[in-house]
Protein backbone atom coordinates (compact mmCIF):
# COMPACT_ATOMS: atom_id res chain seq x y z
CA UNK A 1 0.00 0.00 0.00
CA UNK A 2 2.80 2.43 0.91
CA UNK A 3 4.62 1.65 -2.34
CA UNK A 4 1.52 2.41 -4.41
CA UNK A 5 0.94 5.67 -2.57
CA UNK A 6 4.58 6.65 -2.99
CA UNK A 7 4.49 5.78 -6.71
CA UNK A 8 1.32 7.82 -7.15
CA UNK A 9 2.87 10.86 -5.47
CA UNK A 10 6.01 10.48 -7.54
CA UNK A 11 4.04 10.39 -10.81
CA UNK A 12 2.02 13.43 -9.70
CA UNK A 13 5.22 15.37 -8.92
CA UNK A 14 6.73 14.52 -12.32
CA UNK A 15 3.58 15.64 -14.14
CA UNK A 16 3.42 18.92 -12.19
CA UNK A 17 7.12 19.65 -12.81
CA UNK A 18 6.68 19.00 -16.55
CA UNK A 19 3.74 21.43 -16.62
CA UNK A 20 5.76 24.10 -14.80
CA UNK A 21 8.70 23.73 -17.17
CA UNK A 22 6.50 23.85 -20.26
CA UNK A 23 4.72 26.92 -18.88
CA UNK A 24 8.03 28.70 -18.27
CA UNK A 25 9.68 28.21 -21.67
CA UNK A 26 7.34 26.59 -24.17
CA UNK A 27 4.77 29.34 -24.22
CA UNK A 28 3.21 29.64 -27.68
CA UNK A 29 3.95 33.35 -27.63
CA UNK A 30 7.66 33.04 -26.80
CA UNK A 31 10.53 31.32 -28.57
CA UNK A 32 13.28 29.87 -26.37
CA UNK A 33 16.70 30.50 -27.97
CA UNK A 34 19.01 28.86 -25.43
CA UNK A 35 21.33 30.08 -22.71
CA UNK A 36 23.58 33.07 -23.27
CA UNK A 37 26.67 31.45 -21.85
CA UNK A 38 30.40 31.06 -22.38
CA UNK A 39 30.13 27.37 -21.39
CA UNK A 40 30.97 25.38 -24.56
CA UNK A 41 29.84 22.08 -22.96
CA UNK A 42 26.28 23.01 -21.96
CA UNK A 43 23.93 21.56 -24.60
CA UNK A 44 21.73 24.69 -24.47
CA UNK A 45 24.57 27.22 -24.56
CA UNK A 46 25.06 29.63 -27.45
CA UNK A 47 28.78 28.87 -27.14
CA UNK A 48 28.27 25.17 -27.90
CA UNK A 49 28.71 25.13 -31.68
CA UNK A 50 27.40 21.56 -31.88
CA UNK A 51 24.19 22.29 -29.96
CA UNK A 52 20.86 23.51 -31.31
CA UNK A 53 21.24 27.03 -29.90
CA UNK A 54 24.92 27.54 -30.71
CA UNK A 55 25.21 25.99 -34.15
CA UNK A 56 25.81 28.36 -37.07
CA UNK A 57 23.34 26.21 -39.08
CA UNK A 58 20.40 26.00 -36.67
CA UNK A 59 17.31 28.15 -37.29
CA UNK A 60 17.07 28.77 -33.51
CA UNK A 61 20.63 30.00 -33.14
CA UNK A 62 21.85 33.57 -32.72
CA UNK A 63 25.08 32.37 -34.37
CA UNK A 64 23.42 31.60 -37.72
CA UNK A 65 24.30 34.55 -39.99
CA UNK A 66 21.41 33.63 -42.34
CA UNK A 67 18.78 32.93 -39.68
CA UNK A 68 16.20 35.35 -38.33
CA UNK A 69 17.98 35.64 -34.95
CA UNK A 70 21.57 36.00 -36.24
CA UNK A 71 21.34 37.83 -39.56
CA UNK A 72 22.50 41.46 -39.59
CA UNK A 73 19.40 42.29 -41.70
CA UNK A 74 16.60 40.64 -39.69
CA UNK A 75 14.52 42.81 -37.37
CA UNK A 76 14.59 39.94 -34.82
CA UNK A 77 18.36 39.57 -34.88
CA UNK A 78 20.88 40.19 -32.13
CA UNK A 79 23.34 41.31 -34.82
CA UNK A 80 21.20 44.03 -36.43
CA UNK A 81 22.52 47.35 -35.06
CA UNK A 82 19.22 49.11 -35.87
CA UNK A 83 16.65 46.71 -34.42
CA UNK A 84 14.46 47.45 -31.44
CA UNK A 85 12.78 44.02 -31.60
CA UNK A 86 15.68 41.85 -30.43
CA UNK A 87 15.39 38.75 -28.21
CA UNK A 88 15.29 39.36 -24.44
CA UNK A 89 17.58 38.07 -21.75
CA UNK A 90 16.32 36.70 -18.42
CA UNK A 91 18.34 35.32 -15.53
CA UNK A 92 17.49 31.95 -14.06
CA UNK A 93 15.96 33.73 -11.05
CA UNK A 94 13.55 35.65 -13.34
CA UNK A 95 15.36 39.01 -13.45
CA UNK A 96 15.00 40.84 -16.79
CA UNK A 97 18.50 41.64 -18.10
CA UNK A 98 17.66 43.63 -21.23
CA UNK A 99 17.54 43.01 -24.95
CA UNK A 100 20.29 40.92 -26.52
CA UNK A 101 20.97 43.50 -29.19
CA UNK A 102 23.90 45.18 -30.90
CA UNK A 103 21.91 48.44 -31.07
CA UNK A 104 23.83 50.97 -28.92
CA UNK A 105 20.91 53.44 -28.97
CA UNK A 106 18.11 51.19 -27.68
CA UNK A 107 17.58 52.02 -23.99
CA UNK A 108 17.07 48.31 -23.15
CA UNK A 109 20.00 46.98 -25.20
CA UNK A 110 22.95 45.28 -23.52
CA UNK A 111 25.11 47.20 -26.03
CA UNK A 112 24.05 50.62 -24.74
CA UNK A 113 26.80 51.61 -22.26
CA UNK A 114 24.58 54.37 -20.84
CA UNK A 115 21.49 52.20 -20.35
CA UNK A 116 20.56 50.12 -17.33
CA UNK A 117 21.33 46.80 -19.04
CA UNK A 118 24.54 47.74 -20.83
CA UNK A 119 26.22 49.90 -18.21
CA UNK A 120 29.37 48.46 -16.65
CA UNK A 121 28.15 49.86 -13.31
CA UNK A 122 24.56 48.53 -13.21
CA UNK A 123 23.69 45.60 -10.96
CA UNK A 124 21.47 44.13 -13.71
CA UNK A 125 24.10 44.37 -16.45
CA UNK A 126 25.98 41.43 -17.91
CA UNK A 127 28.82 43.84 -18.74
CA UNK A 128 29.43 44.66 -15.07
CA UNK A 129 32.27 42.36 -13.95
CA UNK A 130 31.17 42.73 -10.32
CA UNK A 131 27.46 41.96 -10.76
CA UNK A 132 26.07 38.46 -10.30
CA UNK A 133 25.20 38.39 -14.02
CA UNK A 134 28.59 39.56 -15.35
CA UNK A 135 31.15 38.22 -12.89
CA UNK A 136 33.31 35.34 -14.14
CA UNK A 137 32.81 33.67 -10.74
CA UNK A 138 29.02 33.87 -10.38
CA UNK A 139 26.91 30.79 -11.11
CA UNK A 140 24.37 33.01 -12.96
CA UNK A 141 26.92 34.85 -15.09
CA UNK A 142 27.27 34.87 -18.86
CA UNK A 143 31.04 35.05 -18.40
CA UNK A 144 31.47 31.98 -16.18
CA UNK A 145 32.66 29.17 -18.50
CA UNK A 146 31.49 26.48 -16.04
CA UNK A 147 27.98 27.70 -15.28
CA UNK A 148 24.83 25.77 -16.10
CA UNK A 149 22.58 28.56 -14.76
CA UNK A 150 23.36 31.20 -17.39
CA UNK A 151 20.69 33.70 -18.49
CA UNK A 152 18.20 32.45 -21.06
CA UNK A 153 17.36 34.11 -24.37
CA UNK A 154 13.69 34.43 -25.26
CA UNK A 155 12.10 36.05 -28.28
CA UNK A 156 8.71 37.51 -27.39
CA UNK A 157 6.35 37.06 -30.36
CA UNK A 158 3.80 39.44 -28.83
CA UNK A 159 5.77 42.54 -29.71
Amino acid sequence: MNKILFLGLLVLMVVLMAQLISYAYDDEEDEYLGKYSSNPYDSESTSNHYGQHGSPYSSQSINNPYGQYGSPYSSKSVNNPYTTDAPKLYSQDGQYLGKLSSNPYDSESISNPYGQYGSPYSSTSITNPYSQYGSPYSSQSVNNPYTTKAPVIVYDNNE
